[in-house]
């Protein structure tokens, strides 16, 4: 193909540029109006005059030595990156294509990008070149394949405004074989939770089901789309990108599965066809006034994604029921969606006979660095409580509002403080406010800590780490139960004795076991760390 690159020199600079900020939509009204069609016997005969190498640049470019059974969708993904595409001809018998883009700088840049990267498809290389054909004209008769090709990439086309800041990777070209992406998150250093998936993939199509799981100590999730042009779309357009800036980075490939079986609708499983199914045990479930909501309209969460360079962030919620079901959920907050990333909470309906600094101190930095607490004076069952970041805050009150602490059900909001202030020296308030500001004890100090990928809503169950080699079953069982609860189950980590989990009977149960135990002192320096599992035993 060297012929190519002298032809096309003059569309470099400009191909270039354009690839750098032209997203994988090329615009937002952009469609493909013309047809999809599959050669008849006279388009094959009107195509005959096989193309040269070194032709002239033209709209319309000729692809050779395609496999026997690729399909219309894969070679319009080919041309997807660069710009609108207005047709399509598949010569089936002889392996080859025409493909007709919208304009004759987008067919350069593709060819000259395509001249560098050598294009595969199912695994084979294949050869793109101009064709002598300035347009197609091709037999309007379309087939019902080629038909339903069109409308999916018009549908995925004609619904999204551009996100900038999407290159174009050498695995644009990878066919969507199947409509189900397998989604790992690097550099987590911010929770990122189905809904906030949900939210971001949403915007490339309807998202029929997503499962998300750890392995390998990271964060990962399958996402399955109603069709595999969705599918292709997105990953072109997001892998690589980040979430938040400078973090949580997408790694988006095909999954080999092509349909997700999910049982319950929950915080780690959904499927958006079946607002009926059960949350399965320990898990929050759909409020059902939710449940209705995902019924009566799926695309509820298909919220824009704003456009920021190199980043997703923050994504904005158009609507109140949209945001309702977002925070049923226990989504993530992101920054931009809290009142003004406000970093202080104020907590209320506590119990003021039991509750103080220390033990809110605790609950809280399960999912976050606090850094003051306050119990009103005048109002000792309320408190505010600062966090190190809006995100914190976020979480926190999403994860905490409405459950029992000390027997009662607390209510958690953001405060319109935005510090907690410390009494004046010397002035003495009865302990009720304290400084955790340079605590050992924040779990998310270090960025890229894996406490970030461990996260989850209160629940029965509880994981201990930091556990002596001296200390056994019987002991801990002992040591819960003395919190008041009881213990349903234990098991120790195989691998791993410095771990286990260990069920009480309810999650207030568990809440008050990890305020009392989480940093107790096991003896031979060991402090037992608790936190909520998202496993049952």
């Amino acid at each position: 193909m060297d012929g190519i690159v002298t032809e096309v020199a003059v569309g470099v600079k400009r191909g270039s540029d354009e690839l750098l900020s032209g997203s994988v939509l090329s615009s937002p009204n952009s469609n493909m109006s013309s047809m999809v069609v599959t050669a008849n016997g006279n388009d094959s005969k009107k195509f005959k005059g096989e193309d040269k190498m070194d032709g002239a640049p033209s709209r319309v470019l000729h692809i050779r030595k395609l496999p026997g059974e690729v399909t219309e969708t894969e070679v319009i993904a080919l041309g997807l990156p660069f710009g609108k595409v207005t047709n399509i001809l598949m010569l089936k018998g002889k392996n080859q294509a025409f493909l007709e883009l919208a304009t004759e700088e987008a067919a350069i840049t593709m060819v000259n990008y395509y001249s560098a990267v050598t294009p595969h498809l199912r695994n084979q290389p294949i050869y793109i070149q101009y064709s002598n054909h300035k347009e197609l004209k091709t037999d309007n008769t379309l087939n019902q394949r080629a038909q339903a090709v069109l409308q999916a990439v018009t549908a995925v086309q004609t619904a999204n405004t551009p996100l900038s800041g999407t290159t174009v990777s050498e695995s644009a070209v990878t066919p969507a074989q199947s409509p189900v992406l397998r989604i790992i998150i690097d550099n987590m250093y911010y929770p990122v939770t189905l809904d906030v998936l949900h939210q971001i993939f949403s915007k490339f199509g309807a998202v029929l089901k997503i499962i998300t799981f750890t392995k390998n100590n990271q964060f990962q999730a399958l996402l399955q789309y109603g069709d595999p042009v969705n599918a292709q779309q997105a990953k072109l357009a997001l892998d690589g990108q980040n979430i938040y800036n400078a973090c949580c980075t997408l790694r988006i490939d095909f999954s080999k599965l092509v349909n997700l079986n999910v049982k319950y609708n929950n915080d780690k499983s959904r499927d958006y066809t079946r607002p009926d199914l059960p949350s399965g045990d320990g898990q929050p479930a759909l409020d059902p006034a939710i449940a209705a909501a995902f019924a009566k309209e799926t695309s509820l969460l298909g919220l824009p994604v704003a456009a920021v360079p190199g980043a997703l962030s923050p994504l904005a919620i158009p609507n109140a029921a949209a945001a309702a079901a977002a925070a049923a959920a226990g989504r993530v907050g992101m920054p931009g969606v809290s009142a003004g990333g406000n970093t202080v909470l104020l907590v209320s309906n506590l119990n003021e006979e039991m509750v103080t600094p220390q033990s809110l101190f605790t609950l809280f930095g399960v999912y976050g660095d606090v850094q003051r607490v306050k119990i009103l004076y005048n109002k000792k069952d309320s408190a505010l409580i600062q966090m190190a970041d809006g995100n914190q805050s976020q979480l926190a009150m999403n994860h905490l509002n409405g459950q029992k602490m000390y027997g009662k059900i607390i209510r958690v909001t953001l405060s319109k403080h935005q510090t907690v202030q410390l009494p004046r020296e010397g002035l003495d308030d009865q302990g009720l406010t304290k400084d955790f500001g340079n605590s050992p004890l924040h779990r998310f100090k270090k960025p890229g800590s894996k406490n970030f990928q461990n996260i989850f809503p209160p629940s029965a169950t509880l994981h201990l780490s930091n556990i002596p080699p001296s200390v056994a079953e019987e002991d801990l069982r002992t040591l819960f139960a003395n919190t008041g609860g009881t213990v349903k189950a234990f098991k120790f980590f195989q691998r791993d004795h410095k771990m286990a989990l260990l069920q009480m009977a309810t999650v207030e149960e568990a809440i008050q076991a990890l305020i009392d135990l989480h940093n107790y002192n096991l003896g031979e320096n060991h402090h037992l760390r608790v936190s909520f599992s998202k496993s049952t035993i």
